[in-house]
């Protein structure tokens, strides 16, 4: 689980140095404005298929989780069920005597 919070801060400090490398880029290009504009269009696409592609990572594992879960409450629930049904037959046994 840890693992998770690291890679949410890892994407605080991109997304962080993205906006600051943005402002330094407006403030000391030598290009014109267009072409400046033309730059932060790429960056900003490149940013949002980063956290794009992130988005789906973190929704595979996520679906990952739930199915490890489903196998273990399935795997709970036959074993709570055959102690149940070994504490039955051992009472009708115990009964029978």
């Amino acid at each position: 689980m840890g693992d998770n919070s690291n890679g949410g801060s890892k994407m605080v400090y991109f997304l962080a140095g993205l906006g600051v490398g943005a402002i330094m880029a407006l403030l000391f290009a030598p290009q014109s404005g267009e072409e400046t504009r033309e730059y932060l269009s790429r960056k900003a696409d490149e940013s949002r298929e980063y956290v794009s592609g992130r988005g789906r990572e973190l929704r595979r594992q996520a679906e990952e989780l739930v199915e490890k879960a489903k196998d273990l409450v399935t795997q709970q629930k036959e074993q709570l069920s055959a102690a149940l049904e070994a504490g039955k037959q051992a009472y009708q046994d115990t009964k029978s005597r």
